[in-house]
């Protein structure tokens, strides 16, 4: 029957007003997304092989085992079922079908039971509804939504009249149409459009209807079709509802030749991080069940139903009696699967305070509460657990970018671990000297022809960041003793190679890399005995936004009276990359410093070179994410350049896209003659790490002897599933195509972080500085001096109040800063600065209220 619909319907007129996106292959944008599930009792969801080998069969022997148990114990029971998406409607509606089967099973088994059960269906298509109502009753009512007319459907019923605590019996249909097809045609044929977002912001709504309930309560999600089959959108079933990543129960294929789709449909959802408890499938008399037990290696169990009867005028009632057992048992695996579930995210704080070492962090700074446990991640969100109101799983957008390696969105994310599937199973591992397999060789043409082109010859893997520097000083310092004639005496101690660097850089944490930056907090004694700064180290100018304007910082022995205020402020960030300014005195200034500075110096044994210059292009990450004027950077490029010392660009931060752009060395206007690379260039998926070099710096290790070549490798040199990984995130995040923020022909990401946010936050009273480039935010906190630097906790509340708000954030003392990926939504990053503006507010009336105190 037709009744007036519950609040939950209003939810939904919110819904059908948004602005919807093409439907068709689309697969859902990245969001800061508020998508959540509780954990105080178990959520499944029903997948299958295929259509038609009964999904809604399983689900309604899982309803009567749950709720009979109930009535059998005296306990309540809730069970919700809910079926987002439903073609064929209403002739064929799987909700109806549970709400009408149920109550027969419990009065066949238990007629003194009680069971209230209700059956609504939240939006409808216009066909759908003349099908269900009749032609003269759609008319005239709201049919301007989108092609969902402004109505739903409710029905309930009582059975039994047993005393005693009774059961409850909830089906939802989210979303229906009036053709017996795929979701994502009967979308298009009848104008009824619903994006992803849509369909999970509502089926979030329908799985909080268990929170809070007495009594057992379990709740069953059901798909159409098979794993893979199109939702609404297009995006694949296995995609669309992969940021809740519910644990799933799989319906398998018992007839000739359902081995293979049942293999298939399982290894689709594990590739994607389903967590499959058990696989249920219909007794065809060709024992199926044993060899996917020999597959599955008994990981997983595999049910086997009795054969469904197809006579269509069977109630089926003695087919759920045979199979009663086994549903009882399906129902133990889920509920057992649930508690160790919840236990182990339970205990998984107090296990990781006690055996892990964490990286940069002080152990006894670090509470139980503060763990942040990471059940999984979907794109750029986490899915965390979190303890209060009961438990439950919730998105954090990863606004640190898990250490800036991250970029892919959720359909890259899948691609690449399709992608390290295929090539793990085709080469394993496979050493690199004098080999050549595709995935390798694929990923030096990419980077030759990418970040490489124009300059480089050559590509040296390895496999992360601080390893490719090291090389790159190697390879640096060979250069410049052959390019000045250095080389003649191998004994000679009365060389000494330093490196030219800028204050504030960070290049790696091994030993040779820190000797290559200046001091700094990584760098002290207690980190490491052994540093001695083996380098000409040059403080530099650095730029960034105060007050809406960018202006530049000098260091004290820049303080000179010929610096004109033209040249120190600029009214865009666009003036400050301007290659005109190579034209200003302020040019002219920087290069008599840097000449300074590099004169060489002698003690009395050893004559001090400087072999090599290394810098960060434009950013200093770890430093504090400090922008250095490019002017400083390419005249100081300019000038080493012109004395034969080698040039090293450390774009492990600041490489693919991190700043805009493909190579950082595009914002500079020029190029270096060894370049490092790794981090975006897998999309942090894996670990890979390459050394770009010229020709010429190659053939400084060219010679008869073996000891004249590169003597530097690692057993994972060139492996190929990181380069095959690096080959994809490369070619996604430069295509058009699948990165929707590259500006064609320009080879530069669109703003994704909005000017006049930026501009607003930098007046903040609480705000030191801001800079704003490509994928990074930074701000500095306006603090003491005593509380400024890496060691900072100042900012400890702020972080924890933004991932209150869904913003996970790392700080680097009193810097905060926020970084997403090259295929983020410019719409996300105004969102988290909307969300950082208000809680500076906070932040800065806290900090009063503790100055007044004290």
């Amino acid at each position: 029957m037709f009744l007036q619909p519950p609040p939950l319907l209003l939810f939904t007129h919110f819904l059908r007003r948004r602005r919807r996106l093409p439907h068709l292959l689309h697969v859902h944008s990245s969001s800061l997304s508020t998508l959540s599930h509780t954990l105080s009792h178990p959520i499944y969801t029903i997948w299958a092989a295929n259509t038609g080998l009964g999904k809604t069969l399983v689900s309604a022997g899982i309803a009567a085992s749950s709720i009979l148990s109930s009535s059998s114990s005296s306990t309540s029971s809730k069970f919700l079922y809910i079926k987002p998406l439903q073609t064929g409607f209403p002739l064929d509606s799987d909700a109806a079908f549970v709400y009408r089967k149920i109550p027969q099973i419990l009065q066949r088994r238990n007629p003194r039971s009680t069971l209230l059960a209700s059956n609504q269906t939240l939006n409808v298509s216009i066909p759908a509804a003349k099908m269900k109502l009749g032609h003269n009753l759609v008319q005239g009512r709201d049919l301007s939504k989108n092609g969902f007319g402004d109505f739903g459907f409710y029905e309930e019923r009582k059975v039994g009249e047993g005393e005693g605590v009774g059961s409850e019996l909830i089906c939802k249909t989210i979303f229906a149409w009036k053709e017996a097809i795929s979701p994502h045609l009967a979308t298009e044929r009848e104008g009824a459009v619903v994006g992803d977002s849509d369909v999970l912001e509502l089926l979030k709504k329908c799985l909080e209807i268990g929170v809070g309930s007495e009594g057992r309560v379990l709740s069953l999600v059901e798909t159409a079709g098979g794993v893979a089959s199109p939702g609404s959108s297009g995006s694949l079933q296995c995609d669309l509802y992969r940021p809740f990543r519910l644990p799933s129960i799989l319906v398998g294929d018992g007839r000739l030749g359902g081995i293979s789709g049942t293999i298939s449909a399982y290894e689709s959802l594990t590739i994607r991080g389903y967590d499959v408890v058990a696989i249920v499938l219909e007794d065809h008399g060709l024992e199926n069940e044993v060899p996917l037990l020999s597959y599955l290696r008994n990981r997983v169990p595999v049910l086997v139903l009795p054969s469904i009867p197809k006579d269509p005028l069977d109630n089926l009632m003695e087919w759920f009696d045979e199979s009663q057992s086994v549903f009882d048992s399906l129902k133990g695996i889920m509920l057992s699967s649930y508690k160790k579930q919840v236990d182990r995210l339970h205990e998984m704080p107090k296990k990781a305070q006690e055996i892990f070492w964490w990286p940069f962090t002080q152990h006894k700074l670090v509470s139980q509460e503060k763990v942040t446990v990471i059940d999984s991640r979907c794109g750029e969100n986490f899915a965390v657990h979190k303890v209060k109101d009961q438990g439950c799983i919730t998105q954090m957008f990863d606004a640190c970018a898990s250490w800036w390696t991250q970029g892919p969105n959720a359909a890259l994310q899948i691609k690449l671990a399709r992608e390290m599937g295929y090539t793990a199973a085709r080469f394993g591992h496979v050493m690199f000297p004098e080999n050549v397999y595709e995935p390798a060789l694929e990923c030096a043409e990419l980077v030759l022809e990418g970040v490489g082109k124009g300059w480089a010859s050559r590509v040296y893997f390895s496999d992360n960041g601080s390893t490719a520097i090291e090389i790159a000083l190697k390879m640096a310092f060979r250069k410049f003793l052959a390019d000045n004639k250095l080389l003649l005496d191998l004994d000679d101690s009365s060389i000494e190679l330093k490196v030219v660097a800028l204050r504030g850089s960070y290049h790696g944490d091994t030993l040779g890399a820190m000797d290559a930056q200046a001091p700094s907090p990584y760098t002290g004694f207690l980190q490491q005995p052994w540093y001695t700064g083996r380098g000409f180290f040059l403080d530099p100018p650095f730029v960034s936004m105060c007050d809406g304007v960018w202006k530049i910082a000098f260091p004290k022995k820049l303080h000179h009276e010929d610096i004109i205020l033209e040249d120190t402020s600029f009214n865009s960030r666009d003036q400050v990359f301007s290659k005109s300014r190579d034209d200003s005195s302020l040019a002219s200034i920087y290069s008599t410093y840097i000449s300074q500075e590099l004169l060489p110096s002698s003690g009395s044994r050893k004559i001090s070179h400087a072999g090599a210059l290394i810098i960060e292009p434009v950013i200093q990450g770890a430093g504090g994410m400090l922008m250095v004027d490019p002017l400083f950077q390419r005249m100081l490029v300019k000038e080493c350049k012109s004395r034969k010392i080698p040039v090293i660009f450390d774009e492990v931060f600041t490489g693919y896209w991190r700043l805009g752009v493909e190579s950082a060395a595009e914002l500079l206007f020029c190029q270096p003659d060894i370049a490092c690379f790794a981090k975006l260039m897998t999309g942090g998926m894996i670990p890979l790490a390459i050394t770009l070099a010229t020709n010429d710096v190659f053939e400084s290790f060219v010679g008869d002897s073996k000891l004249n070549a590169l003597l530097h490798g690692h057993s994972y040199s060139a492996h190929a599933v990181g380069c095959a990984t690096a080959c994809n995130s490369i070619k996604w995040f430069k295509d058009s195509q699948t990165n929707p923020n590259v500006i064609l022909g320009q080879n530069l990401l669109r703003e994704l972080w909005d000017t006049e946010l930026v501009r607003k936050i930098s007046f903040h009273p609480a705000v030191q500085r801001v800079v704003s480039l490509g994928t990074l935010f930074a701000l500095e906190l306006k603090v003491e001096d005593y509380d400024a630097g890496y060691a900072s906790l100042c900012g400890t509340s702020l972080l924890l109040k933004l991932r209150e708000d869904g913003i996970y954030m790392r700080p680097l003392g009193n810097v905060i800063y926020m970084m997403c990926g090259p295929c983020t939504s410019p719409r996300v990053c105004s969102q988290m600065l909307e969300t950082l503006y208000t809680r500076l507010d906070e932040f800065r009336q806290e900090n009063i209220q503790k100055a007044n105190e004290i």
